[in-house]
C-alpha cells in the first residue's frame, strides 16, 4: 500500500499549496491514501466543513486533526457527520468525532488511521499509550487491517520516539506533528515501522511556525501589545511523507520525506 501524508496545513497559504499540488502528488506518487492534517487549516486554528469539502472534492481520503481541533465552533457536528475525519483518540469520552477510524480502498484492501495527542507540554489528556492500545486490541497487523498509521500531535520529541520504538513492528507507521518544524529523522525502525519525529507544516515557511513574525517576537521580547496571532501571507511550502508498505506484513519498505 502506498500513503501520503500532508503535514500541518497552516492557513491560507497551506491550504493553496496542498489544493494545487494534490494532482501532482497523485501522478507522482500514486499513493492509495492521501491523508492531510487539517489542524490549523482555518486562519491558523482549527478547520471549518466547508474547508474539508474541499480537500475530499480534490481527492483527500482521510483527514486528521489535533489539539486545535474544536477551535471552530462549526466544525462540531461535522466531525460526527463525516467518517473521514480523525481527532485525537485520547481525550475525554464525550467528545464528538473519532479517534480512529477504518479507510477501505476499492480494492478491499484497509488501512487504521489513529491519532494521540503527546502529554509533555500539552493541555490534559489521557494516556496514549493506553488510549492506542484499547484500539489495537482489534487489529493485528498483517492478519485483518493491512496497514496501521499512527499520527502523534506532541511538543516533545523524546515523547514521540518513545511511542514510535514502543509500537515498531506492530504498526506500519508513527509520524509526529504538532511543532510544525520539520525533522531530518525520517527512517524505518528495526522492526519494520517508518518513523519521523515531525513532519513538518504546510504552510509560509518565511514566519514562525506559519504565522507572521511580529507578534511572536514582542512575546519573546516581554513587549505588551493587542497584537494577536494572524497567518503569514506568501507563499507556501509543502512537507509531508511518501510511505510504502508490504501488503503481507503491513510493514514499511519505503518511507522518505517530501518536500514541495
Amino acid at each position: 500500500m502506498k500513503l501520503f501524508y500532508c503535514g500541518d496545513i497552516v492557513a491560507r497559504a497551506g491550504r493553496e499549496v496542498v489544493l494545487n499540488n494534490i494532482a501532482k502528488i497523485k501522478e507522482q506518487y500514486k499513493p492509495d491514501v492521501l491523508l492531510l492534517n487539517v489542524e490549523n487549516a482555518a486562519h491558523g486554528f482549527g478547520v471549518t466543513p466547508g474547508i474539508c469539502r474541499d480537500f475530499l472534492a480534490k481527492g483527500a481520503d482521510v483527514l486528521v486533526t489535533g489539539n486545535h481541533f474544536l477551535n471552530q465552533r462549526e466544525i462540531i457536528s461535522y466531525l460526527d457527520d463525516c467518517k473521514v475525519i480523525v481527532r485525537p483518540a485520547n481525550i475525554p469520552s464525550g467528545n464528538p468525532g473519532r479517534g480512529h477510524i477504518v479507510f477501505e480502498l476499492p480494492d478491499g484492501r484497509k488501512i487504521l488511521v489513529v491519532q494521540v495527542l503527546g502529554r509533555l507540554y500539552m493541555e490534559a489528556v489521557d494516556c496514549p499509550v493506553q488510549a492506542i492500545e484499547e484500539i489495537l486490541k482489534n487489529y493485528t497487523l498483517g492478519r485483518n487491517i493491512d496497514a496501521v498509521f499512527v499520527d502523534i500531535h506532541a511538543e516533545a520529541t523524546s515523547e514521540k520516539m518513545s511511542l514510535g520504538y514502543y509500537l515498531d513492528g506492530r504498526v506500519s507507521c508513527v509520524v509526529g506533528t504538532h511543532t510544525h518544524v520539520p525533522t531530518a529523522d525520517a527512517r524505518i525502525l528495526p522492526q519494520g515501522t517508518a518513523y519521523i519525529t515531525d513532519v513538518g507544516m504546510c504552510g509560509n515557511y518565511d514566519s514562525i511556525l506559519g504565522f507572521d513574525k511580529a507578534a511572536p517576537i514582542n512575546r519573546l521580547r516581554r513587549i505588551y501589545t493587542a497584537d494577536r496571532l494572524t497567518p503569514a501571507q506568501g507563499q507556501g511550502t509543502l512537507y509531508g511523507v511518501y510511505l510504502e508498505t508490504d501488503d503481507k506484513t503491513g510493514l514499511a519498505i519505503d518511507f522518505k520525506q517530501i518536500k514541495i
